[in-house]
């Protein structure tokens, strides 16, 4: 279907939604029905009194209580668009932006617009194994993300620009029994998926299942333009590319969960995440020369095939044990698998003659890890409060988190020996054991009831052994200490509050970039190279301070203001170089490099503001980031590609019967030109996101969503730039743009 047809399909769904906000304000609005007369009869009835009673542990506040700064979303939030990706729940979370094209997954995460590390993501408190993608993550499965601005010991200190926890869903509803079946479709794709919830419970044993399955499918069609010019300006190379490529991806997610009240308070909790993935793809790329002078790449025409299977499973055991004085002990111990294969297929010719590249790699990549975790937390009675009842002051915490991984990995690659080839063929095996152990304490103390202060410090030791074939042993330490401190005073007027936190964080290499073998670029280029891993490679160490005002004017309205400060030692960045006549990247440890931003947030019911105004609840963030980097020169010299500038704005209607929800949310993500070397450069376009969605309670056991994501359907444009005493070369890719129609039915039982 072409972009024309979908234009007015488009504005149809903008006008739907905006009609469903205004009728439903209209019906809540509305006078209500004047009240029947009583007779005689009913006059002598019994009047029956409604007393309402709120608890108090509803009006708690992760964000607005805590010392440690942390945004809570809950599991209604994360559904609310019925999301199949968990991408898409974070693009439109304040500070949060994600990379690449809209709706074609696999974007990365960032926070104040970094990626590549600098935004640690971890599930259920853990990092997720090597190979796994958090796009495949139902947000069905989820019960809360957790966004941490400033780091605290609890969890790894990898977290330079923040920390994104991803907590699966634990409570067990009593008789919950929920089966949900959705559909959405786009331009090139079509994605069908079903998911169902069941819990209950056994006397002192409750149990929970959570289980999706889904299957995406797609055919597009990517164009990219190449130019460049010799050393004196002359152009010589002008070549266009389209790369077509369908395939089809299937999967699922299992997360059982038993749960044994022991008694006193003790419990004992079982829990398993499974997930596993299929892939195929065939795709075709041609390209076509447009200048005498350009001898074209090696190959203007590369068929190929891809198939990957990727499983993963962890399983966790807890034991809370509750001791005298209200101490607790909170251990928890942990295997885990996981399983990559994939095998790729290139066939590869030039001016319509006979094929001579004739490529096969198959890898295998397994990991096997053992992990525990554990938490030993006192109450300590120093103090009294106002009305002279003695309260905990502080809370003292001491903890420790170890784990072993162990990674084997193999690829073969074979090229057959065609006429005019010059065949390379590798056996590239290694294995590679991480060792990690992690001791931390911390306090929280309230210094009075308007002050509270935070302290903690964890220390961190990694150990990573590397063996394999046509390279060195590789055997390197490192560890960090990370103090780290968090306060925040709130004013006498009970309405605003200030934080202020300071921290030493650091990122860690990952192991891919630290093993020492070549992987092969079939058009090898200064824009297409080599690459290869560099075992000598130290984690990049930055110290933080983070401080924000927060204002909160009425139920459910706050305000806030944050800025922030980052100084990196030890940068990391990729460097291109020339091994005898072919282009090589590869990592290297280079200099200092700085970040700075300021983030204004607003959330507020707009009868906070207004009287007689539908219930509309709107909420609004725009977040600015500068950095440099020392050892690139300027302009442009940002970390990471770091995004610019990301804003969000969203409105929520629910009608007061509840019956009806709807709402509309819109991002924005700026791009520009980031140098990354001082002979390399990366374009992004800016990304603009448009998303509505409207949910029936048709009654108390069925519900109807629909929703419409990317409705401005944007194309997304990137470029990478290459300029020395040599020459230049520029290649640009477009990625089509396409809205996506999703409707969910949810059934309980």
């Amino acid at each position: 279907m072409s972009k024309s047809v979908l234009r007015p399909t488009r504005i149809a769904a903008a006008v739907c939604s905006i009609f469903l906000v205004s009728h439903a304000a209209r019906a809540e609005d509305a006078p209500a029905p004047a009240p029947v007369k009583a007779n005689s009869t009913s006059a002598q009835a019994p009047v029956m009194q409604t007393v309402m009673v709120k608890g108090s542990a509803a009006t708690y506040d992760a964000r607005r209580d805590d010392t440690a700064s942390k945004v809570v979303v809950n599991s209604e939030e994360i559904q609310k668009y019925g999301d199949t990706s968990v991408n898409d729940v974070l693009k439109r979370l304040p500070g949060i932006t994600v990379g690449g094209a809209a709706g074609r997954g696999g974007g990365e995460i960032r926070m104040r617009g970094l990626g590549s590390g600098y935004t640690q993501i971890l599930i259920n408190g853990e990092k997720a194994p090597a190979g796994f993608s958090i796009d495949n993550l139902a947000p069905d499965v989820i019960e809360r993300i957790e966004v941490l601005r400033a780091a605290s010991a609890e969890f790894s200190t990898q977290s330079i620009a923040g920390t994104i926890n991803i907590v699966l869903k634990k409570t067990v509803k009593l008789d919950q029994h929920v089966v949900k079946v959705s559909g959405a479709k786009g331009n090139t794709f079509s994605s069908p998926s079903a998911s169902i919830q069941w819990s209950d419970r056994d006397g002192a044993l409750s149990y929970s299942m959570g289980a999706n399955a889904w299957r995406y499918q797609y055919n597009r069609t990517t164009p990219s333009y190449e130019t460049g010019t010799d050393a004196a300006g002359v152009p010589d190379v002008a070549r266009a590319s389209t790369w077509s490529d369908r395939g089809r991806s299937d999967g699922f997610n299992l997360s059982p969960r038993l749960n044994w009240a022991l008694g006193d308070g003790d419990t004992l909790t079982w829990q398993t995440f499974i997930n596993y993935n299929t892939f195929t793809s065939n795709s075709q790329s041609l390209t076509s020369v447009e200048l005498a002078a350009d001898r074209g790449p090696d190959y203007d025409r590369i068929d190929g095939s891809f198939g990957s299977h990727n499983g993963f499973a962890r399983t966790d055991l807890n034991w809370v044990k509750q001791l005298g004085d209200g101490a607790k002990l909170d251990a928890k111990f942990g295997i885990s698998g996981n399983r990559n294969a994939s095998d790729g297929y290139n066939l590869g010719s030039k001016g319509g003659a006979a094929p001579t590249l004739d490529r096969k790699v198959v890898s295998k990549t397994t990991e096997q890890g053992f992990s525990s975790q554990g938490k030993y937390s006192r109450p300590l009675v120093l103090g009294a409060t106002q009305d002279g009842v003695e309260a905990p002051e502080h809370a003292l915490s001491l903890g420790w988190d170890v784990g072993v991984t162990d990674r084997d990995d193999t690829r073969r690659q074979r090229e057959a020996p065609l006429p005019g080839s010059n065949p390379a063929n590798f056996d590239e095996d290694f294995s590679a054991r991480i060792t990690r152990v992690a001791v931390y304490g911390q306090d929280e103390w309230n210094v009075s009831p308007s002050w509270s202060m935070y302290a903690g410090v964890r220390w961190e030791g990694y150990q990573t052994e590397i063996d394999g074939a046509g390279f060195a042993s590789v055997n390197e330490r490192s560890s960090v200490l990370s103090p780290l401190f968090q306060t925040l005073y709130k004013l006498p007027n009970k309405k605003d509050q200030l934080r202020l936190a300071l921290t030493r964080t650091y990122k860690a290499p990952a192991t891919s970039n630290m093993v020492p073998r070549n992987f092969i670029s079939a058009n090898n280029s200064r824009l297409d190279p080599d690459r290869r891993g560099n075992p000598r490679l130290k984690p990049e160490v930055a110290l933080g301070l983070d401080a924000s005002f927060e204002h909160y004017w009425g139920d459910g309205a706050m305000l806030s203001a944050s800025a922030s400060l980052r100084q990196i030692d030890d940068y990391t960045h990729n460097v291109l170089m020339q091994d005898g006549e072919r282009w090589l990247a590869m990592q290297v440890n280079d200099g200092r490099a700085e970040t700075r931003g300021i983030e204004l947030e607003a959330k507020f019911p707009l009868r906070a503001m207004f009287n007689d105004v539908p219930a509309i609840d709107v909420r609004a963030s725009v977040s600015r980031n500068w950095s440099r980097v020392d050892s690139v020169p300027g302009p442009d010299n940002r970390l990471d590609q770091q995004v610019p500038l990301s804003a969000t704005v969203g409105l929520d209607y629910k009608s007061a019967d509840g019956e009806l929800s709807t709402g509309t949310s819109f991002s924005f993500r700026n791009g520009g030109l980031a140098r990354l070397t001082d002979i390399q450069s990366g374009y992004n376009s800016v990304r603009r996101d448009l998303d509505v969605y409207a949910l029936w309670k048709i009654d108390t056991r069925n519900n109807v969503r629909v929703a419409v994501s990317n409705l401005l359907a944007q194309d997304y444009s990137t470029e990478s730039l290459y300029a020395d005493a040599q020459g230049t070369s520029t290649r640009s890719t477009t990625n089509a743009g396409e809205t996506q129609f999703r409707l969910t039915v949810e059934r309980r039982f």
